[in-house]
């Protein structure tokens, strides 16, 4: 059996709180990415693809990983990025290593270009698979539903159950696969996707696109809307920089030791502790999911000394 990477923190805020280390998930730096990839890129393999096409920012976790698989597999990889990214990240640097070829155009742009490259390779004879931004899409919820049966062996093998699951919720699959695995095994709890960019009612919309893409017709709308909790008050837009979350960041690692980043955990953490005092919540079991991105924790060192 794999580890489930889940580890008891103690006392915290009047609760009992765990955390799920995604971020040791055993390639490229970890992270809810890599184990989205992992399931994309057996569908690469299976389905004879052989170029992959992608989007992201330039701080993606996503496109880090990617790039890296296909490395691994000597698969040549297109990245469109917006223009508007930020330049200098760990993340790009490493794409840049890994060999991926990045292609840089306006916002406004990116689909018209997607398009626009897809049907050039295809021109060429290749056979070009495309992976959404974030790992976007049916098989990224699918990951993250496997890992809610990997919390529920945890918790049947160590007799605790989790009132809370708390994660970083950004292109919406993860929180969704993890809502879908809640559905289908009938439990009740709270899985709170704290939001790393988006506002509501879009932000919450897209989780909840993503469940019932998923789930097709077997669950009632009355249960999704339910389980989907999505909170939009810790965040002032993607990549942008909080300084309370960046106050948090330094206390957390000299606490438990871990790692945490301004753009996705960092906000997280600062989002489920203002969650609980906001709630009044004590004396429960929480989870909190370490969606990855440890280079970015190294980019906020060199801001720091900046």
């Amino acid at each position: 059996m794999e580890p489930s990477f889940i580890f008891p923190l103690g006392t915290f805020q009047g609760n009992s709180l765990f955390i799920k280390r995604e971020d040791l998930l055993p390639f490229s730096f970890g992270g809810n990415k890599a184990r989205k990839a992992e399931l994309y890129f057996r569908v690469i393999e299976q389905g004879g693809f052989d170029f992959v096409v992608t989007y992201g920012s330039g701080s993606s976790n996503h496109c880090r990983v990617i790039a890296n698989e296909c490395a691994r597999r000597r698969l040549p990889c297109l990245i469109i990025s917006p223009l508007e990214s930020e330049d200098g990240s760990y993340n790009q640097q490493m794409v840049q290593l890994l060999g991926a070829d990045v292609r840089k155009v306006p916002l406004n742009k990116v689909s018209e270009e997607i398009d626009r490259i897809l049907e050039e390779l295809k021109k060429v004879g290749k056979n070009p698979y495309f992976i959404k931004g974030g790992g976007h899409g049916n098989i990224g919820t699918e990951a993250y539903l496997q890992c809610y049966k990997e919390i529920q062996t945890y918790e049947e093998e160590n007799e605790i159950y989790f009132d809370f699951i708390f994660l970083a919720s950004g292109t919406g699959t993860t929180q969704a696969g993890l809502i879908c695995g809640q559905l289908q095994a009938g439990h009740e709890r709270g899985i709170i996707g704290i939001s790393v960019a988006r506002k509501n009612p879009r932000g919450r919309d897209i989780v909840l696109e993503s469940i019932r893409s998923y789930m097709g017709r077997g669950v009632a709308e009355e249960q999704i809307q339910k389980a989907t909790v999505f909170e939009d008050e810790y965040t002032e837009g993607y990549g942008k920089k909080d300084a309370r979350v960046s106050a948090l960041i330094p206390e957390v690692l000299r606490r438990y030791g871990i790692p945490l980043d301004a753009t996705y955990t960092g906000k997280a953490f600062w989002g489920m502790q203002q969650y609980l005092e906001k709630e009044n919540i004590k004396g429960k079991n929480l989870l909190f999911l370490h969606t990855g991105g440890t280079p970015l924790f190294f980019d906020g060192l060199r801001g720091r000394e900046e």
